[in-house]
């Protein structure tokens, strides 16, 4: 027995209902490329760098691209003014997720993801009390944290720069456990940081597109694990025990330390303590969701964005050398910088601006779904539709963003040095869309300033030099994944200074 005769089923039914219904209102869909009978546009899909692939569409078929992947309708938006008319104007319509069945529920991640949840009043519930610990007015009670490692990261690069990106891994995942559970990890293979990466790596492959069946054919989630062919079934088991190492020993921890009365600051502990005696059941849900939601949009997110900061120094060095002129110029020599010199430093935030745009660590954002049948200038969007924000295209867009594979910081000043404000904020894609917006933006943007600035002032970053005496030319390589991240690059990361060293070896007092 095996699961092939009820897949060609589901197959043929799948299609028949899309075709009997898609033109129902008697307009066209969008437009797109040309699919084959059943199958539609599925091997035009490519496994990997998809975005790349539909930012070529878009140029040949316009800013909305629709797409038939054996059944399931997929419409991609390339420019902001697209994404504004769907996740917008009609958010009501396009706030949804689609039903990811391997993700969500054979590994879980839907139980406590609040990003994976479906449009309604669970998520909201979720998402206000997730703002109320991450919106821009709370942000600076978390500047301690991110000083603390930030500090942590310079003397580790002081005394490891040929582990750069191990460094800035650590660092995310550390300031994301300190901040959310209050536990302070100082190795690199710390059992919760391990604990975590685990998780969010069975998370990114259960989360693959096109990795597994059971996502376009639901029912096959009941064929029982030891059936010959449901090796996903065995792989979910698998995952699901990460899942919950991931939600559950991290708040244990927190919940331990508060029964001894030895509970370090974290969001957990406040939220723990703030709750009545008959509430403690759904509020250990509520902070398992919310510290899961955290560590999925931040740790992976902000180690990538950091290791592509290096890759833009390496590759730039006139960018880096101009961002610590200003540093030098207002911060000076005798200490580091911290959010109170943010203002005065127009191009350090530039910087920040343009890593979000040059390559976007997450290219398409996490996919919306439509909950009716619709219409969106002049196209019937059925329901069921999985809607995809471009972000690729919208930030790499020539006419806003002129030379667009130029980290160009300067793009976003002015003649005069300052801050324009005349050109597209990178933040109308780099953070998702609509309703669904990442509302751990604030969170960071701040943690990455930080980074840049204090990595900027006391270190540079350059290529290693070729047996020729010239420096090795470095390229923009990326790795494919959920989460765009530089390849593997070898730089030199060396202090600036005696001075540097000096001030870097004094930051071990602050704890």
């Amino acid at each position: 027995m095996t699961v092939l005769p009820a897949l060609a089923v589901a197959v043929l039914v799948t299609v028949w209902v899309l075709s009997s219904r898609t033109r129902r209102r008697g307009l066209p869909l969008p437009p797109g490329p040309k699919g084959l009978p059943l199958i539609g546009n599925l091997l035009d899909f490519p496994a990997t760098f998809q975005w790349l692939a539909f930012d070529k569409w878009h140029k040949q078929y316009g800013d909305i691209v629709y797409l038939n992947l054996a059944g399931q309708s997929v419409v991609v938006l390339g420019s902001p003014e697209a994404a504004s008319a769907f996740f917008d104007k009609k958010s009501a319509v396009y706030s949804d997720r689609p039903r990811m069945v391997m993700l969500n529920e054979l590994v879980g991640w839907g139980e406590f993801n609040i990003a994976s949840f479906r449009y309604g009043n669970a998520w909201r519930e979720l998402r206000r009390v997730f703002h109320q610990q991450y919106h821009s007015g709370v942000i600076p009670q978390y500047y301690p944290i991110f000083l603390r490692h930030t500090y942590r990261l310079l003397r580790n690069l002081l005394t490891e720069p040929n582990e750069l990106d191990q460094h800035l891994l650590h660092t995310a995942s550390a300031i994301i456990l300190d901040t959310m559970y209050g536990i302070d990890v100082v190795d690199r293979d710390d059992p919760y940081v391990t604990i975590a990466d685990k998780a969010m790596e069975a998370v990114v492959e259960s989360a693959t597109p096109g990795s597994f069946l059971v996502d376009s054919f639901p029912a096959l989630k009941h064929v029982p694990s030891w059936l010959p062919g449901a090796e996903f079934q065995r792989k979910a088991l698998q995952w699901k025990a990460l899942m919950q190492d991931m939600h559950n020993k991290p708040f244990e921890v927190v919940k331990n330390a508060m029964q001894r009365g030895r509970v370090a600051p974290s969001i957990a502990a406040t939220m723990l303590q703030e709750v009545s005696s008959d509430q403690v059941q759904r509020r250990e849900y509520v902070i398992k969701a919310v510290g899961a939601t955290s560590y999925a949009a931040g740790s992976d997110t902000s180690a990538a964005t950091t290791q592509v900061f290096a890759l833009a120094m390496a590759m730039y060095p006139e960018v880096q050398a101009r961002a610590q002129a200003e540093l030098d110029a207002i911060v000076g020599p005798d200490r580091l910088a911290d959010f109170d010199d943010r203002p005065n430093l127009p191009y350090v935030n530039a910087i920040v601006l343009e890593l979000s745009r040059w390559l976007p660590v997450v290219p398409l954002a996490v996919p919306h779904a439509a909950s009716s049948d619709d219409e969106v200038g002049g196209y019937f969007i059925p329901k069921g539709t999985i809607i995809l924000g471009n972000t690729w295209s919208i930030l790499r867009d020539p006419v806003r963003y002129p030379d667009p594979d130029q980290f160009k910081p300067e793009r976003f000043l002015t003649k005069d040095g300052r801050l324009a404000d005349d050109v597209q904020d990178p933040s109308v894609a780099a953070f998702g869309y609509g309703r669904r917006i990442c509302p751990g933006r604030h969170f960071s943007d701040s943690s990455i300033y930080l980074l840049v600035a204090c990595m900027l002032a006391m270190f540079s970053i350059s290529p290693p030099i070729g047996e020729d005496g010239a420096p090795v030319k470095i390229t923009a390589e990326m790795s494919a994944g959920s989460v765009l991240r530089p390849a593997h690059f070898d730089c030199i990361v060396k202090p600036r200074s005696d001075a540097a060293i000096d001030l870097i070896n004094k930051t071990a007092a602050f704890q």
